[in-house]
């Protein structure tokens, strides 16, 4: 029988996990409570730590993620001590925390902050890996250097950038949608970027063209598109013009797409070879070199919902995350979210006493702004991590706190095929049913803008190249002004707008 723990009298701030959202905690109770020990539990021997933060704007930030030996952090606060260990259990009940080197430690407020993991496409298979984050993506490249043929499954931003990282290797990449980068993008910024992918060679500039569209009177299409699982705004019938569509063919010297499908069937190559199946060659235009022949035998083979078969050297498995609850859940009672996350309220509290969670791990459980939602993101995991120590540090001493105000607005600022990407509010309509309008307007190679109206005023807007309007767009979502009278000239490049509303 294991000790009892101790009455939950003497205990400390506990954050378990080392990732961007516990390490921001942690740092915030440890400059809040100087003179106090915040223990910091993690599994690994590195943490990931937010180097060269800018504030770009009110709400957008902008930082790189460095991962650096727990030690490092000991060093920045000497009241931060990092517990090398995975957690074991979770006793709320006693305010106590198993870890697996036999410890136990008492706390009196703790914030769970395990992150999640990737969701495989299936467990314990050699060839398949998963990659969660971007900064995996690059070593990921150095294993790559004796693979002929690779498949990406998934459309979210880290088969983007993966596609994109790669190069000397035929890649077959296989998504859901019709679209590349779904999550982020609609259709039209999707073949912005894609053109990025088939030009060798910097692009003439074409006239730029404003189109308005306007969800009236496509109500047809866009319940057939519900129905399908693709939400999204659709878009009107011209919006391909002056958009070079190569992206469901071959658009860079070695990707073909296999849209609208998933995996159906994972061979390993003896396995495949009893099936007596017959696998495709690259698909490949007229003038391409080819990197592997029709008699090429692979380590694995996948059979698509679209009955092809193709054969590689391993497959990537980059379909999203899971939360990482399992360790917390046996023994307590939370309450879980649809996604599996632990939910939070509006101070990041779960629903147990002195039990809070932030980052990808929990799941927003409170009545959100109308322009702003939940995306495991790195952004949003510094801020949870923040805003969760504040709530933390405030209840500890009895005193109320507001709701940070990163939570007004969604706001994100990444990189894509080396364009700034900047993500504002229900960029993608989400959840705005079809009564709302898009204004684009879109320089091939250069920029790539898109506003989302509804009633007249701005709700979300994505801005792909160097655009200059984030801060203005930030304060159209945010003030709620009524853009009606302006019409198509909001986005008029001979318009400075930034005049209007600064």
């Amino acid at each position: 029988m294991e000790a009892p723990c101790s009455p939950p009298t003497a205990g400390k701030f506990v954050v378990v996990g080392g990732g961007i959202a516990g390490v921001t905690c942690a740092e915030q109770l440890a400059i809040n409570f100087p003179s106090e020990d915040i223990l910091l539990i993690t599994a690994s021997p590195v943490i990931k730590a937010v180097t060269n933060f800018k504030q770009v704007s009110k709400v957008l930030e902008e930082f790189d993620v460095e991962e650096q030996p727990s030690t490092m952090l000991e060093n920045r606060f000497p009241n931060i001590k990092v517990i090398e260990s995975g957690v074991k259990q979770l006793k709320s009940k006693e305010h106590c925390v198993l870890t697996e080197d036999g410890n136990q430690h008492i706390y009196k407020k703790l914030c769970l902050c395990a992150g999640a993991k990737p969701k495989l496409i299936c467990e314990g298979n050699p060839y398949v890996l998963g990659i969660r984050d971007t900064d995996s993506a690059q070593e990921f490249q150095k294993q790559l250097t004796k693979a002929k043929r690779i498949m990406i499954i998934g459309n979210g931003g880290i088969a983007l950038e993966l596609v994109y990282e790669i190069e000397g290797c035929e890649v077959i990449w296989v998504i859901k949608d019709k679209a590349i980068g779904n999550t982020f993008f609609d259709a039209g910024a999707a073949e912005f970027l894609t053109s990025k992918l088939i030009d060798e060679k910097p692009e003439a500039k074409i006239a730029q063209k404003r189109t308005r569209y306007t969800t009236e009177g496509r109500k047809k299409e866009t319940q057939a598109r519900a129905s399908a699982g693709n939400v999204g705004s659709a878009l009107g019938p011209d919006w391909h013009e002056g958009l070079d569509l190569k992206g469901t063919k071959e658009f860079s010297h070695k990707i073909h797409i296999e849209t609208m499908c998933e995996v159906k069937k994972i061979y390993l190559q003896e396995e495949f070879r009893i099936s007596e199946k017959k696998s495709l060659t690259f698909p490949r235009d007229h003038h391409d070199q080819s990197v592997t022949t029709d008699k090429e035998i692979w380590p694995v083979y996948v059979e698509l919902t679209n009955e092809k078969i193709y054969g590689c050297d391993f497959i990537v498995s980059a379909t999203g995350v899971t939360p990482n609850t399992e360790p917390f859940l046996c023994g307590n009672n939370f309450d879980v979210g649809e996604d599996g996350g632990l939910k939070v309220d509006d101070h990041m509290h779960t629903s147990l006493p002195d039990i809070y969670a932030a980052g990808d791990i929990c799941t927003a459980a409170w009545h959100p702004s109308p322009v702003w939602q939940q995306m495991r993101l790195w952004t949003q995991a510094r801020q949870m991590g923040w805003y969760a120590a504040k709530c933390m540090a405030a209840a500890s001493v009895g005193e109320s706190i507001d709701m940070d105000f990163s939570f007004e607005l969604f706001a994100h600022v990444t990189k894509f095929f080396n364009y700034k990407v900047v993500l504002l509010g229900k960029y993608n309509a989400q959840g705005l049913g079809s009564n709302h309008e898009l204004l684009l307007r879109c320089t091939k190679g250069q920029e790539y803008i898109k506003a989302v109206l509804q009633n007249g005023r701005m709700m979300g807007a994505v801005l792909i190249g160097e655009t200059d309007l984030e801060e203005t767009f930030e304060n159209l979502i945010l003030n709620q002004m009524n853009l009606s009278a302006y019409g198509e000239d909001l986005l008029d490049p001979n318009i400075d707008i930034e005049d209007y509303f600064d």
